[in-house]
């Protein structure tokens, strides 16, 4: 979303601190990160991913960045999960491009360049949000059940009282006027759980995640614009929020 916007003024935040170092070691460091990048791919094999996969301490942040980018490459399904010791575990993926041809680690690095890369609760990046701000909320998609899979990809397990957690920080930015995206899983939990909240669209997907070939296929999310109407909703169906407190509580014609 960022890199798509290319908005003025941003900040990044999230909470897996490799991924804050690694957007820092590109806005400050993109030639190194490159060439760190390019000896994990002349080396590249299975034994060397699984040496790399158990490094605890990559070193500086040009290597913390490198490694991360590495082994998100090459890993099964470009999956981030760690274990709840913070240890990268996922096995060895089919690809072997390390480098693409749509890298642009300069291009990158200048759009990065003059924005605000935090390591930090979503309480803390949408507390600091205010009238005219759009901000883009991805979020784990955990459900009140816990039925949809995705709880187990981090050291901190997001959960429920995450979600609740984040509809109150959501509120209470839109309260002081900021247009707010945020997306989540099509389940019937959040979508009780933002009713009243802004405009809820389903989007089509496919689904490449699962480990069985008969779990992939057609799947749909959830997005939910407040504080506004998206002029196009990415070809997905809308669905009004009758009662939503930022006046969005009409589907557009």
């Amino acid at each position: 979303m960022f890199f798509a916007l290319s908005p003025a003024q941003s900040c990044l935040s999230d909470c897996n601190s490799e991924l804050v170092t690694t957007y820092e070691a590109i806005r400050d460091a993109a030639p190194e990160v490159e060439a760190a990048l390019t000896k994990h791919a002349l080396s590249h094999s299975d034994t060397y991913f699984y040496t790399v996969r158990a490094q605890t301490e990559p070193g500086n942040n040009i290597a913390v960045a490198a490694r991360f980018l590495y082994l998100n490459r090459t890993c099964w399904n470009g999956l981030y999960r760690v274990n709840q010791k913070g240890i990268f575990n996922v096995p060895r993926g089919t690809k072997d491009r390390v480098l693409l041809d749509t890298d642009d680690f300069a291009g990158a690095a200048a759009r990065l360049l003059h924005t605000k890369i935090r390591c930090e609760d979503f309480e803390y990046a949408l507390g600091r949000v205010t009238e005219r701000d759009f901000a883009f909320v991805d979020p784990p998609y955990t459900t009140a059940h816990n039925l949809n899979g995705f709880i187990k990809y981090n050291d901190r397990i997001f959960t429920w009282s995450d979600q609740l957690r984040l509809r109150t920080a959501v509120a209470a930015a839109a309260s002081r006027g900021a247009n707010i995206l945020i997306t989540n899983a099509n389940h019937s939990s959040l979508r009780e759980l933002y009713d009243g909240l802004g405009t809820q669209i389903t989007l089509s997907r496919p689904s490449v995640i699962s480990g069985s070939a008969s779990g992939r296929g057609a799947t749909t999310e959830l997005a939910i614009a407040i504080g506004y109407i998206p002029e196009n909703p990415l070809e997905g169906h809308l669905e009004c929020a009758p009662g939503s407190t930022d006046g969005s509580s009409a589907c557009p014609p």
